[in-house]
């Protein structure tokens, strides 16, 4: 029933950018707030950014700077647009969806690989 599908993801050259998707359904996605997190190979999953039903922003401190998440809630879509990635970005990327007092969802999540 609850869907959240994340695509962007791909191979990337050092400096370069993405833009990854996530995709809701299932959901009233206006009333949930939205979160990109990453888990990079072998490293713990860490949360990268969120946004909340009114449009208030938190970034940790890994992609500060760096990135934008932004959502269109006509569309059911949140958004992660990453700029001058790193090698040290590569990781699975994953859509989460939270709403107080019921469980969260998860994307499968969308492989950004930062390479020469």
């Amino acid at each position: 029933q609850v869907q959240l599908v994340e695509s962007g993801g791909g191979l990337v050259q050092p400096g370069g950018s993405l833009k990854l998707s996530c995709a809701a359904s299932g959901i009233i996605f206006s009333g949930y707030t939205m979160d990109w997190y990453r888990q990079a190979p072998g490293k713990q999953r860490e949360l990268v950014a969120s946004i909340t039903p009114s449009g208030t922003t938190h970034y940790e401190d890994s992609l500060k700077g760096r990135s934008t998440i932004f959502r269109d809630n006509a569309a059911n879509m949140v958004y992660l647009q990453i700029n001058s990635l790193k090698p040290e970005d590569t990781a699975v990327y994953y859509c989460s969806a939270y709403r107080y007092g019921a469980p969260g969802h998860w994307g499968k999540g969308t492989l950004v690989t930062v390479a020469s």
